[in-house]
């Protein structure tokens, strides 16, 4: 089964390097709305720094809501997705390995990114290494989330207008945690507590989330 889900990674790597487009969007995206904020506000250096963590989480969280769709999409239009459906290998599997490989084109650059936007709200280095760390362990939770959504939507007219309505509240909590782990004016037991409930979430996830994702395919293939 490990195999079988390296495979999968290997084939979605390839697959997104040769359409890198929808990628290279998102990442734009999250450069390009968090830059807005230091332009819009001004040069206020304390107000930059209180709003940084918050609006660097939001602009990872509607990135990833971007993102989401892509992870069945392309395997519905092309009938793929029916093959994973009927592989005698575990659905729940393959969905894991696709997560992955979506989490690592796109959740991971993101959180490289992260440290030169941070940049341009002044952001100390330690304040910098807590937002990549909260980001790290975040963007495989929205990843994971955003799965379930997908499945959900697949093949659905409109279905990114339904799959953001469906994973918005559900991403509410991961803001909330991601954004007190990464809060620079917090102290020092507030963050580790939400750098504790942002793991426990991500191990749950890790569980859960594939099984909920390959029971909502075959339901929306049915």
């Amino acid at each position: 089964m490990l195999r079988v889900m390296l495979q999968v990674i290997r084939r979605e790597l390839i697959v997104t390097r040769r359409s890198r487009t929808a990628t290279l969007g998102v990442l734009m995206f999250f450069v390009l709305a968090a830059s807005l904020f230091p332009l819009g506000i001004g040069p206020d250096a304390t107000l930059l720094r209180a709003i940084a963590p918050g609006v660097l989480w939001v602009t990872a969280l509607f990135a990833a809501l971007l993102s989401a769709g892509q992870l069945f999409g392309h395997d519905f239009a092309s009938g793929v997705l029916e093959q994973m459906l009927v592989s005698p290998q575990p659905l729940a599997a393959i969905v894991l390995a696709k997560i992955i490989a979506h989490w690592l084109v796109n959740g991971l650059a993101l959180t490289a990114l992260a440290p030169f936007v941070a940049l341009e709200y002044g952001l100390d280095s330690s304040t910098i290494v807590k937002l990549m760390m909260s980001l790290l362990i975040g963007t495989p939770l929205l990843s994971l989330i955003g799965s379930m959504g997908a499945a959900l939507t697949v093949g659905v007219r409109g279905g990114q207008v339904v799959l953001g309505l469906l994973v918005l509240p559900l991403y509410v909590p991961v803001l909330v945690f991601g954004v007190g782990a990464a809060d620079s004016a917090a102290i020092g037991a507030w963050s580790q507590a939400n750098f504790s409930l942002l793991a426990a979430a991500l191990v749950a996830a890790l569980w859960l989330c594939p099984l909920a994702s390959a029971a909502a395919l075959r339901i929306s293939m049915e």
